[in-house]
């Protein structure tokens, strides 16, 4: 096995529609909006879709030298030290990898909010949450507009909202929250608590606490309607109102809250950049950063990443070891790799996903 893991499509079935650009990165004859809007890259978190248990879904699988597939976690627990490491003498484990997405909508998602760490920790006994961040990387054609909704800029009252969810009063809802706009290389984080919602006609990559855990307070979209057990992470709405950070972000506040500017931590004044995107001053939950190769980028790391090509093409080099990248590449870097070089004459952007900076 390579040190490099590259990993292959893992379309995951979602409950509203897209996907089309994901069919043409895959290189399909037909590309098309689906029920399959969402890439999982190296996720080692299954998919909580109820009505289709029975269906193993998000869990990335890689191909070894034999030619067997195995799944991406099984592989990781066969030797966590050299793929996970650690931090602060403590070893990494597999709640530490953040779980990283392709998202492609073809219409404005659910009105959800996803619990904190700590929410998920006391009150629904799971490891970790699901505070998440947005990459923006295109905008299809015929969206003149992009947007997100994040945090309500009118908060209405924990009875106000329940009256509003119970009736699927979303004209209500939707009055609640200002329309963000969004432009490709735009960086957002949603704390944990925080009511969103992404536009329609944008492909992003998502990078989020490895859970699939959600509060679903719009119930149906494009014809679909979600499931009684999938609305409140099957625990109720008094406990999934819980879950909601009611505090107002105005429209003034809105970039400060949720905008994220980039820091440049390298510039060798060669074309070659590292840019810090969301760090643990902003998150412990994970850390982002953007590497635009221009020629040879000599790397140090102290933790694994999964690296996704954005654009051009390129090569790592570790050590004897040689991986040819793509754009729409993406792939794992264990913490073992210490020492790696970018290289490419053309120009090739990367982003690298790395855990957080904490273990709580």
């Amino acid at each position: 096995m390579n040190n490099i893991i590259k990993f292959s499509a893992n379309r995951v079935w979602r409950t509203y529609q897209g996907g089309k650009l994901l069919d043409l990165i895959e290189g399909k004859e037909n590309p098309q909006d689906s029920s399959f809007p969402e890439d999982w890259i190296g996720s080692t978190v299954e998919a909580r879709n109820i009505g289709r248990e029975e269906i193993s879904e998000g869990l990335a699988t890689v191909k070894l030298e034999d030619g067997k597939s195995v799944t991406f976690r099984d592989l990781l627990n066969q030797d966590q030290q050299h793929f996970l490491g650690s931090v602060n003498n403590s070893a990494r484990s597999l709640d530490d990898i953040p779980l990283v997405k392709y998202l492609d909508s073809a219409t404005r998602l659910h009105f959800q909010a996803h619990p904190t760490r700590e929410f998920a920790q006391q009150r629904l006994g799971y490891p970790r949450g699901k505070t998440e961040a947005y990459v923006i990387l295109e905008i299809r054609e015929d969206v003149t507009d992009p947007y997100i909704y994040a945090g309500f800029q009118r908060s209405p009252s924990r009875e106000q909202l329940k009256k509003w969810i119970e009736e699927q009063d979303i004209a209500s809802i939707e009055k609640c929250f200002d329309r963000i706009p969004v432009k490709p290389g735009d960086v957002f984080l949603l704390p944990g608590g925080r009511p969103h919602a992404l536009g329609e006609g944008i492909l992003m990559l998502e990078i989020m606490e490895p859970s699939d855990l959600a509060v679903r307070f719009e119930f149906e979209r494009c014809g679909y309607v979600i499931p009684e057990k999938a609305r409140f992470m099957d625990r109720g709405i008094e406990t999934a109102l819980d879950a909601f950070n009611f505090s107002p972000v105005p429209p003034e506040q809105i970039d400060d809250e949720f905008r994220c500017i980039p820091e440049v931590l390298i510039d060798d004044n060669a074309g070659n950049t590292l840019e810090e995107l969301i760090g643990p001053d902003k998150t412990p939950c994970f850390t982002v950063r953007r590497a635009a190769v221009q020629g040879n980028f000599p790397r140090k790391q102290d933790a694994f990443f999964i690296g996704v090509v954005t654009q051009g093409s390129g090569v790592l080099r570790a050590g004897n070891e040689v991986t040819q990248l793509n754009q729409w590449d993406r792939f794992f870097c264990p913490a073992n790799v210490e020492d790696f070089q970018y290289e490419s004459e053309s120009g090739m952007t990367v982003l690298e996903c790395y855990p957080g900076s904490d273990k709580k």
